[in-house]
């Protein structure tokens, strides 16, 4: 099953855009970048080199990529994430791109409610 159009970045410049202004949010077998969108929905990207598999092993590790994007999306804020694959990503299975996409998904979180600053009775009162 296919991610809509809506859901997945597809140009270049967007990948470059990403990858280049964007922070780092998680590392280790998958690189999980984000960078600001212009969409009202996150959406992904996923860059698998050929150096790292034949073609069989890059689909199915984009496909785990996929599946783990569908399971958290609707938690993800409006962004953009390219997800880079690493060495070692084919080994951890569906269950690596889980661990990268929720770690990333809880750094998007706690950033969140930091920039929402202090709450509580003495809410940043002086």
């Amino acid at each position: 099953m296919k991610l809509p159009k809506a859901a997945r970045l597809r140009r270049r410049r967007e990948f470059l855009a990403v990858q280049e202004r964007g922070a780092r949010l998680f590392s280790a077998e998958l690189l999980v970048l984000k960078g600001p969108t212009c969409t009202e929905r996150p959406r992904i990207g996923i860059t698998v080199s050929s150096k790292l598999a034949n073609a069989v092993g890059r689909n199915r590790l984009k496909r785990w990529v996929r599946q783990a994007f569908r399971e958290v999306q609707a938690e993800l804020p409006p962004v953009d994430l390219v997800v880079i694959a690493r060495k070692g990503a084919l080994e951890g299975g569906l269950a690596c791109a889980r661990k990268a996409l929720l770690g990333a998904r809880a750094k998007l979180a706690a950033a969140a409610v930091a920039a929402a600053g202090p709450t509580g009775p003495a809410g940043g009162l002086p």
